[in-house]
């Protein structure tokens, strides 16, 4: 099964970055103003045919802007970019078909994909992911995260502890993690063999290397800034764009994530976080919410239980929790 889920990210990957190598990367607003590019449609149509039909697929995209009469250039570079990650042509038809296919609800057993992760940063031609997770009876036992972008693990080297490094650039090569439950994480560029990742040791008194969210409207970076002075560690987090976060954290690369909550009721979808906190996890970081519980994915299309995320070395999350506990009480 990991397998096909590694094989279907790296197809995924291929699509987006035959977009990516185009010189136009038009899109459309979705209704919660986000953008939307042909690379997510792609990605979640490849994913879609790799995995095919025997476990119900959560996916954050539909079709239903493709299949407006309006949208007959973007289902062609979809199918476009659909036919070179497959290495064989591929109509819009059985494109449009296999993006909604991945529209299943949440149930005993089932992927979830969220098929470019941080489009913003996939727009900047900067840090983006391709995350996909098994999740069985609530619980995420298998997850995958490709990062096309991501370069090795030299760019984590910042200086002291202002920075975990520099993410801005795109790499050739990129990145892909996987992790299931009980048997650690695992890291591979291109065509190399997995080697295995841990997270960075740390003792009390080092700098904490952290990072977080580029968008403002992610996470809460005032705060961020402020938990980070009450723990000691007053440093400017690196920030880069999606799952790739918990890839840094999970090969020793920063000490902490941290995605603070910016606004009371926001809740976040368990696309966004599965496959990564797997992963960070398994590699020996604590992943918790701002209030220290667990992460719940039980409980449908998003973690209604929880606000937040930190994930990290363990008694460096222990510290943040603390401290947000005293800063919001």
């Amino acid at each position: 099964m990991i397998d096909r889920m590694k094989d279907a990210v790296a197809a995924a990957a291929r699509a987006t970055r035959f977009v990516h190598a185009s010189t136009s990367l038009a899109g459309v607003s979705k209704d919660d103003r986000s953008p939307v590019t042909i690379a997510d449609w792609a990605s979640q149509a490849v994913v879609s045919m790799h995995l095919g039909t025997d476990v119900p697929l959560v996916g954050e995209e539909d079709a239903a802007t493709l299949r407006a009469p309006e949208s007959a250039s973007l289902r062609a570079r979809v199918a476009e970019a659909v036919s070179h990650a497959l290495g064989r042509a591929t109509s819009e038809s059985a494109c449009l078909d296999a993006i909604d296919a991945g529209r299943a609800a949440p149930c005993a057993r089932y992927f979830t994909l969220d098929p470019v992760d941080g489009t913003k940063g996939f727009l900047r031609r900067q840090q983006y992911a391709i995350s996909l997770a098994l999740i069985d009876n609530g619980i995420v036992v298998r997850g995958v995260v490709g990062c096309p972008n991501l370069p090795d693990d030299a760019s984590d080297h910042g200086t002291g502890n202002d920075s975990t490094g520099n993410y801005d650039s795109a790499d050739p090569i990129g990145c892909l993690a996987f992790a299931e439950r009980g048997r650690g994480a695992f890291i591979q560029r291109g065509d190399g063999a997995p080697q295995r990742i841990h997270g960075a040791a740390w003792t009390v008194g080092a700098p904490v290397r952290a990072c977080e969210s580029v968008e403002s409207g992610h996470s809460k970076q005032d705060l961020s800034a402020e938990l980070l002075a009450a723990i000691g560690a007053p440093g400017r987090p690196a920030r880069l764009d999606s799952q790739c976060k918990y890839v840094v954290v999970a090969r020793g690369g920063a000490d902490i994530y941290m995605r603070l909550p910016v606004k009371a009721d926001y809740r976040e979808k368990i696309w966004d976080h599965a496959a990564g906190a797997l992963v960070a996890s398994e590699a020996g970081a604590r992943v918790c919410d701002v209030d220290g519980k667990p992460l719940d994915f039980s409980r449908g299309r998003e973690l209604t239980d929880n606000r937040g995320v930190f994930a990290g070395h363990p008694e460096i999350v222990d510290r943040l929790v603390a401290a947000f506990a005293a800063r919001v009480s």
